[in-house]
């Protein structure tokens, strides 16, 4: 068990696990945190976790833990590894189950005031045309051809077929598609299960917001980004939806059955892995990137599907205000250069933070920095940052949200559904749901104090505050 004293302070907010608290570990633990963060840190394994991940074959660096951090599948949520190529591992625990769960921001020319008569009308308009729910599938049927090509060219694929726009793509992390991807490291069961969920929002902690720009804090940013107050914008956060989830399945009891014959032991068997250049390992990869690339296009799907209840909502004239600021991926694992050095860095609940001169960015952003996408919970706020230089001492990485602090289960124990509903409708917040459970598993209580947690994160010097987002409409699956 980890406690406090074993936590050295190397300056606000951020703490260190020497990699002599145990043996086996080849590189420190550093998390980020204040000290209301660390007692909720400190009710689950998820530091026990981080203390595991600085096992692994090829880690540099350190084991990070942004504020975020929670119990995860081997790896905690909220945790960075950034492994070498030529001497260390993949693993599909440091990527997770919904692979390349992620987040992605629209802008409208709007002002809430201008479309709070027709708020309800079209919340339950996009519910009607963005399906949403365990296993729910959508208007796009896929052919075998066409869902390799999802597979393999990702957001540009779809944008060809007349889903969205060319400055779309560019302002996709990865453009919309990892390199490296390919149908065929993807199995059959894994393609079944994606073949008609293009365009669907999921279950879970997945949502789709109707949001105002509740307040700005660098003015200069933000115009850049396009943002004003009291804007609309709409933000979508979904993944891979069953294919990704399948694709894990599969590598994680692929990767449990050929461990011992890579002679790596590890402390924990939920961080199954194999070396990264060994043919599994690269499988893994090619088959992660293209489930990435499938979440890519999924929320691509979903936003043209907006854009058109958008239209028809509120007028023609107003869909072409409609404009995608970014798109950010949470759960995934990247090959980026650092002082030239290739590395694989995994992000399991995690958000990529370039700063201003990256080539990775879009060239409209380039001089200010990547947007940094963080969504809060319902009736809570959701944050636009921007990334700082100072964010490489975690391999330009931040939190991904907030954090959960309560169960499904638990939390469900302590508000239903339906309270929790006219909790949120007493706000002003027009909730659309099929299931009040779902709901309630998503309940704000769940999680930590997203503006504690995005504090951390600024005051640790790892990115900085552009805008806050509250929402107006919440659609969950």
């Amino acid at each position: 068990m980890i406690t406090k004293e074993n936590l050295y302070k190397i300056k606000d907010y951020l703490w260190e696990i020497s990699k002599d608290f145990r043996s086996d570990m080849r590189v420190s633990a550093r998390i980020y945190a204040d000290e209301k963060l660390l007692q909720k840190i400190f009710e689950d394994k998820s530091l026990e976790q981080l203390v595991n991940v600085a096992v692994l074959p090829g880690i540099v660096g350190y084991a990070f833990a942004l504020p975020d951090i929670h119990e995860g599948y081997g790896f905690p949520i909220g945790g960075v590894a950034a492994i070498r190529l030529e001497d260390g591992i993949i693993s599909p625990g440091g990527v997770g189950y919904d692979i390349n769960c992620g987040v992605r921001v629209l802008r409208s020319e709007l002002r809430a005031k201008d479309i709070q008569p027709h708020l309800a009308n079209l919340m339950n308009q996009i519910q009607r045309d963005v399906p949403s729910g365990v296993g729910r599938g959508g208007g796009v049927k896929l052919t075998q051809e066409s869902l390799a090509k999802v597979l393999e060219q990702g957001v540009k694929y779809v944008v060809s077929k007349g889903y969205g726009e060319p400055e779309d793509i560019a302002h996709c992390e990865e453009q919309g598609a990892m390199a490296g991807a390919q149908a065929m490291a993807v199995s059959e069961r894994a393609k079944a299960r994606g073949q008609d969920q293009l365009g669907t929002l999921g279950s879970g902690n997945h949502f789709l917001e109707v949001q105002k720009v509740e307040e700005i804090f660098d003015e200069s940013v933000a115009k850049v980004f396009g943002l004003f107050k009291d804007q609309v914008t709409l933000m979508i956060h979904c993944g891979s939806r069953g294919l990704g989830h399948q694709v894990a399945t599969d590598y994680v009891s692929l990767m449990h059955r050929t461990l011992p014959k890579y002679k790596i032991r590890l402390p924990d068997p939920q961080l199954a892995c194999a070396p990264f250049g060994s043919p599994d390992g690269q499988q893994y990869f090619a088959a992660m990137a293209a489930s990435a690339n499938f979440a890519w296009a999924n929320r691509q799907l979903i936003m043209h599907l907006v854009r058109n209840t958008w239209q028809r909502v509120l007028g023609p004239s107003t869909s072409s205000g409609l404009k995608l600021i970014y798109d950010v991926a949470h759960n995934v694992a990247k090959l980026e250069n650092y002082d030239g050095q290739k590395l694989c860095v995994h992000r399991k609940g995690a958000t990529r933070a370039f700063s201003a001169g990256s080539s990775d960015i879009p060239d409209d952003y380039r001089q200010i920095g990547q947007p940094i996408l963080i969504p809060g919970t319902m009736g809570t706020a959701s944050y636009i940052l921007v990334g700082t230089p100072s964010a490489k001492e975690t391999f330009f990485s931040v939190c991904h949200g907030a954090g959960r602090v309560l169960s499904r289960h638990a939390a469900i124990r302590a508000r239903s559904g339906q309270a929790l509903k006219k909790e949120l409708e007493e706000q002003g917040i027009v909730v659309r749901t099929l299931s009040l459970r779902g709901l309630a598993e998503e309940a704000p209580l769940a999680y930590k104090d997203i503006n504690n947690v995005v504090s951390v994160v600024e005051r640790a010097g790892l990115a900085k505050k552009v805008a806050r987002l509250r929402p107006l409409g919440v659609l969950k699956g």
